[in-house]
């Protein structure tokens, strides 16, 4: 969730930040997918120096730009220091330095898992061909970071977008394919310290407050405020732009029964090259789902095809397969279970 809207939260939740659902029709109500040792660290080779995290199992294939994979970890399950120390060892020196600065065991620990969550994910889609450790980064222009791939790297051509959110709770990593994808999760029980029509009014538009106003019940328009807010971000975060390239009143987010998920111009926007609105278009998709009953989450990837001759009108095929993880331990694929629910 955005800084802004943490600011308002009573419960404090993550300063800083480094930086469902559709697939899976299993009948089974667990299927687990892959299980595996911890695999003891050694120590740095490069990666010229041989495939030290082949336990990493590779995920099916991404079929389509249409497919989004998440893979998620609850920082409170890992408290083996082993564990922690190895993925420790996956960090580049700025991210451990970053981490290190944090305040508190707790944003420390949270800082560190989302960076090792992040290189091992990534490491997995190149078949391990590249060491988790190996990743390096670029930022745009908006601070959004990128794989900055090598380019004598006839190896791996993987056109891979990520884009990473988490909680106190709960961290999380989406993954597409030659698309580019923004992700947002916040747990549901979060209560504010405001009213939420007045947090409603300073950032959304007219349109999304009187949405909200409609909503007499109190616990239920704070679930809606936080939908809406999840899907707000994941679109910026999609556009690598940020709240600052695209303020969440600049557009306006609408989840309507048998129609899905909307998104349009706020009226009182007029043209602005810096506000992202020369990307609003109809070709992103929206999902919204509940993680674990007690998170929602918003995924936003781009899909160029709907624009391509006879697919306007159809849905995108593929959808998402979400993954609880602990790096080298235990993958579970909770895509087609209870874990995972389809809000729209």
């Amino acid at each position: 969730m955005h800084h802004r809207l943490l600011r308002c939260l009573a419960m404090p939740l993550l300063q800083q930040r480094p930086p469902r659902p559709l697939g899976g029709s299993g009948s089974r109500k667990h299927h687990r997918f892959i299980s595996c040792r911890v695999m003891p660290l050694q120590p740095p080779l490069g990666v010229s120096g041989g495939r030290l995290f082949a336990s990493l199992p590779s995920p099916p294939p991404l079929q389509s730009r249409r497919e989004v994979h998440v893979w998620y970890l609850c920082p409170d399950e890992l408290n083996d220091q082993s564990q922690m120390n190895m993925y420790e060892e996956l960090l580049s020196p700025v991210e451990r330095k970053y981490a290190a600065s944090m305040e508190g065991t707790t944003l420390r620990k949270d800082a560190m898992l989302s960076r090792a969550l992040l290189r091992t994910t990534l490491s997995r889609y190149t078949d391990c061909k590249i060491d988790p450790r190996a990743f390096e980064f670029k930022k745009n222009k908006f601070g959004k970071p990128e794989i900055l791939w090598p380019p004598d790297d006839s190896n791996v051509k993987r056109p891979l977008h990520f884009n990473i959110s988490h909680t106190t709770s709960l961290i999380a990593c989406g993954i597409a394919m030659q698309a580019h994808i923004g992700i947002d999760i916040e747990e549901k029980k979060r209560n504010t310290t405001k009213n939420i029509l007045s947090l409603a009014r300073r950032y959304f538009t007219p349109s999304e407050v009187d949405h909200l106003t409609e909503i007499s019940d109190s616990d239920a328009q704070r679930k809606e405020f936080l939908k809406l807010w999840t899907l707000k971000e994941a679109y910026v975060k999609a556009l690598g732009m940020g709240f600052s390239g695209a303020p969440f009143n600049t557009f306006s987010i609408m989840l309507e029964t048998g129609k899905g998920i909307r998104i349009s111009k706020a009226s009182k926007v007029c043209d602005d090259s810096t506000s992202g609105f020369d990307h609003l278009s109809k070709n992103w998709q929206f999902t919204l789902a509940e993680l674990n009953s007690s998170h929602y989450m918003s995924v936003c990837i781009e899909d160029d095809s709907r624009n391509e001759e006879g697919l306007e009108n159809h849905p995108a095929p593929g959808g998402l397969k979400v993954w609880k993880t602990i790096p080298f331990v235990e993958d579970t694929l909770v895509s087609g279970t209870d874990v995972l629910k389809l809000i729209a």
